[in-house]
């Protein structure tokens, strides 16, 4: 480890790599009772520190390498490192890339000055293809982080976290991909204060790293989950696996709704918005902090990057409640009767109602699909569940069933053919607790409600979507309800997608 320490402070990192600030999280230290410092190295250059290590392994090439140019393979943070990297010294880089890159993070590495090869359909085949192309042109691969000079490159973040914060440290939490950025810091750490812990995080359907350590040995998943792109990996490198067993005290596992919860505690604190790999140390620091009880200590955790893709934040934004457990997801059955839905609302009382979908398919009983805002750690989760099952709804709680929360919420529903007399109606009324409950007592008993969709979306105004059942007769006294009940609200019978999916 001495001479990994010796590598890191002679790094060569600061000619395109900047030394990030180490910023107080006052929002989440107050909730988890601890100082949380953020590493930023989403503030690089290229939003990621991958060009650390990258610029540090070019840096070392010979007057003959640098002549025959650079190869990586990436399809993300490392295809940028390499790509300024190479620009900054002068040198051909050539990055091969998955052909399902999406398109702005090839332009991002064409921005920067490299070359992009588009070859296979995983960065394992644009990996062999970019190590056969470097024997072929005579290029040297820039491997992301199974390299001593790029894990010494990375290093210099815990250098810099040492420098920056002098005083006591109880953790640093890090994201693992590879492995070269925990490995290098690791070393620095535990070379010059032992007493600091390591602690890698990886998401928990990526434990590449987390099952290495448990074994003994490497080894290599069948596959890996794709939320957390960045740390994407099926076996970490050989080098910082042997670093990690010495150096790095334990591997933190985290789901992806708690990436998604970091993320959304990250933008609280910062404004900005990490990319999920860049937020998992964040996740990572919150479990431990829950399980071991710790309070009144000081940790960091690195925030690694911020290359989101702008079409994730809805899914993000979507799982972050439930990340946080500030939210429940139910599957209820309720009779179906005039007045059961303000009934059904009213044994849930005056929390706010964040989600529910229904669509009427049989004449004795409906199935809803309902979200309720939690505070986290009180139990209310299975107070609720107990208290409708007290009242007689069946309940089965899908807080934690995946394909629930990805698929069957947007799902909900379908044609209802014996539906008669359908009216649908878009409604926007003030968003707070209770809302929905008093829109549903104002509705009285006298129209039944044959479909149903609300989601909040934390905005000013609730939106729902309600089909209700108003025999010709009765038109007009549905008419003065809807006046009198004060609420912005448009008629959508005649709309085309209702025509095609639900009616």
């Amino acid at each position: 480890m001495e001479q990994y320490i010796k590598e890191i402070l002679t790094s060569r990192v600061y000619a395109v790599a900047r030394e990030t600030p180490l910023e107080r999280a006052s929002s989440l230290s107050a909730r988890m009772e601890n100082r949380v410092l953020l590493k930023r190295e989403d503030l690089q250059p290229v939003f990621s520190f991958k060009l650390r290590g990258a610029y540090n392994r070019i840096c070392g090439l010979s007057d003959a390498e640098r002549a025959r140019g650079v190869i990586a393979a990436s399809a993300g943070n490392h295809a940028q490192g390499v790509a300024l990297a190479a620009r900054q010294l002068g040198i051909h880089g050539l990055i091969v890339m998955p052909k399902t890159t999406p398109h702005i993070k090839v332009q991002a590495v064409r921005n920067l000055g490299g070359e992009v090869v588009l070859h296979g359909s995983s960065y394992d085949d644009a990996c062999r293809y970019a190590v056969r192309l470097a024997g072929e042109k005579g290029m040297s691969f820039i491997h992301p982080y199974d390299d001593r000079q790029v894990i010494a490159g990375q290093g210099t973040v815990a250098m810099e976290i040492l420098r920056q914060h002098p005083e006591e440290l109880h953790a640093l939490f890090v994201p693992v991909g590879g492995g070269g950025l925990i490995a290098g810091m690791a070393a620095y750490v535990k070379g010059l204060r032992p007493g600091i812990k390591v602690i890698g995080v990886e998401p928990d359907d990526a434990p590449s790293m987390h099952h290495a350590l448990a074994r003994g040995e490497r080894i290599c998943l069948e596959q890996v989950g794709i939320f957390a792109d960045g740390v994407a990996v099926r076996q970490v490198g050989e080098e910082p696996f042997r670093i990690a067993r010495r150096c790095v005290d334990e591997v933190i596992l985290v789901s992806t709704d708690e990436i998604c919860a970091a993320i959304k505690d990250i933008f609280d604190d910062t404004r900005s918005i990490a990319e999920p790999a860049g937020a998992l140390a964040v996740a990572g620091l919150k479990r431990y902090v829950a399980r071991e009880g710790v309070r009144d200590r000081s940790m960091v955790a690195v925030l690694s990057g911020a290359n989101m893709n702008f079409d994730r934040l809805r899914h993000v934004a979507e799982r972050a409640e439930l990340g946080e457990q500030r939210e429940v997801l139910l599957g209820v059955t309720i009779p179906e009767r005039p007045g059961s839905f303000r009934q059904f609302c009213s044994v849930i009382g005056l929390r706010s109602i964040t989600e529910f979908n229904y669509r009427f398919s049989d004449p004795d009983s409906a199935h809803v699909f309902v979200g309720v805002q939690m505070e986290p750690g009180k139990g209310e989760r299975e107070e609720l569940v107990a208290r409708l099952r007290r009242a007689g709804y069946p309940v089965v709680d899908m807080t934690d069933n995946e394909m629930a929360k990805l698929h069957v919420r947007y799902m909900v529903g379908g044609h209802a053919p014996r539906v008669e007399h359908e009216l649908l109606y878009r409604f926007e009324f003030p968003e707070r607790p209770g809302a929905l409950l008093r829109f549903l007592t104002r509705m009285g008993q006298n129209w039944n409600i044959s479909m149903f969709h609300y989601r909040n979306h934390g905005a000013d105004f609730g939106r729902i979507l309600v089909g209700i059942q108003v025999p010709p007769p009765e038109r007009g006294a549905f008419a003065r309800f809807l006046e009198e009940l004060g609420y912005s609200y448009r008629e959508e019978t005649g709309n085309p997608a209702y025509e095609l999916f639900l009616r």
